[in-house]
């Protein structure tokens, strides 16, 4: 689909010709590297998960937001950027046809000046701030692009795409995405320029990746890009045993006027300590408009009033007599004394639950460490959202904070997603690893 080369060193190689005026001479080595990895760590302000990529020439670093459902890795160029490998993509480009769009124009973002993101006869695509829901369109452009391999259990050399595909977007667009942070890495099923889509075309592995979210501000954790092992600082694969549900599509974004990328599943019960919660089917269904979608954009679990009722009723239900309940604290509405509720190796002492997917016996288990979060000295709640727009949207969109030391694995040649259930429970976490 896309020709690339990967440059892991040049150097200079003498040539003696006669009857040559000058020559250049680079050497030029290739590597295909089966794994790629990102190290992501949590921002304490906007509670987004930001990673770094070297982009331009000459490289500079950029910090970017995870964007689980984005269709493609878009930055500011409306600030600063400067690059002289950078190539806009002109209207009905292969390109644009990669990207699926059909919009063309000139200097749609109101830029000043001529420049990234401001060209003549350029196409465009949708950018997308999933955190304050800013959609906008941005020029479509290819530029130099590296991140880290993975040799063995350790970094290995940088991999290169010389004309990575992405989009140009204007400073507004980066609005509450963290400190410094330039604009998103999209994740997207249903694209051909997502970043896994890309660097599987260019390197010829698996379009494949796997999140591992840190539960903490202070230590990364990991995303890797193509093929397993995925392997832990204790020796532990962290692919094996996933339990795998297929990847749902929703039919149409009406928006983007073509199909999502979301990442949907099917969720057909919950249960808390083995009893059932009583919920309305109908919500947990894609095919009513509703269904469960998993998003890195999300800090904490959100669901439909009906489901967050039920569910925090039967939660608080199993919870032992000891524990007091407390004020809430926004966001959240079901807090708890934290004297009353003690901790073990699985996080918080509380109910689990349990999430039933598409199969008997495939079941999501949500520990403490993931169901309850400490918002002060003496104040836990459960982490979930009542969904404000009360009459749409997913019947539950699964937050960041609930795949906190998991490992989730989004196969896409296969379609699926594998969850390994908490890492706590083999005694290890998504920060113990030698990568980042």
């Amino acid at each position: 689909m896309m020709s690339y080369s990967i440059y892991y060193s040049l150097f200079p190689f003498f040539c003696f010709l006669l009857i040559i005026i000058s020559t250049n001479c680079l050497a030029k080595t290739t590597f295909h590297p089966k794994t790629l990895f990102l190290a992501v760590k949590k921002d304490p302000s906007s509670l987004q998960y930001i990673t770094e990529i070297q982009q331009r020439t000459p490289l500079v670093p950029l910090k970017l937001a995870i964007h689980l459902a984005g269709d493609s890795l878009w930055v500011d160029c409306e600030n600063g950027y400067k690059s002289s490998t950078y190539k806009p993509s002109r209207c009905k480009s292969r390109q644009c046809k990669l990207a699926s769009t059909t919009q063309c124009g000139e200097c749609l973002l109101g830029f000043v000046q001529r420049g990234p993101g401001c060209n003549k006869d350029a196409c465009y695509n949708h950018v997308e701030n999933p955190l304050v829901e800013i959609l906008t369109s941005g020029e479509i452009a290819e530029d130099v692009l590296s991140i880290q391999s993975i040799n063995e259990s350790f970094p290995g050399p940088v991999a290169t795409i010389p004309k990575f595909i992405f989009s140009c977007a204007g400073s507004y667009v980066t609005q509450d995405l963290g400190k410094d942070v330039k604009g998103t890495v999209g994740f997207g099923h249903q694209s051909a320029v997502s970043v896994p889509a890309q660097f599987a075309s260019a390197f010829k592995f698996s379009r494949k990746f796997a999140i591992c979210l840190s539960s903490s501000t202070e230590r990364n954790g990991i995303i890797f890009i193509g093929n397993s092992p995925y392997l832990l600082n204790s020796g532990i694969d962290a692919s094996r045993d996933l339990i795998y549900t297929p990847i749902l599509t929703s039919p149409y974004d009406i928006v983007r006027d073509k199909k999502s990328s979301e990442y949907y599943i099917k969720v057909s019960s919950i249960s808390i300590n083995g009893k059932n919660v009583p919920l309305n089917k109908t919500l947990l269904s894609l095919k009513n408009g509703f269904g469960t979608s998993i998003s890195t954009a999300v800090p904490y679990t959100i669901m439909l009033p009906s489901i967050y009722n039920a569910i925090t009723k039967a939660f608080v239900n199993e919870m032992p007599k000891e524990v007091r309940s407390v004020p809430p604290v926004e966001p959240f509405t079901t807090c708890f004394n934290s004297r009353d509720i003690g901790i073990s190796r699985l996080g918080f002492n509380a109910p689990e639950i349990n999430v039933a997917l598409d199969k008997k016996n495939v079941n999501w288990r949500i520990t403490g460490a993931n169901s309850l979060v400490k918002v002060n000295e003496d104040v836990i709640c459960l982490a979930f959202v009542e969904r404000r727009t009360r009459d749409w949207g997913q019947g539950i969109v699964i937050g960041a904070y609930q795949m906190q030391d998991n490992l989730v694995e989004f196969d896409l040649s296969r379609r699926r997603i594998g969850f390994s259930n908490s890492l706590f429970f083999r005694q290890t976490m998504c920060s113990n690893q030698n990568y980042t």
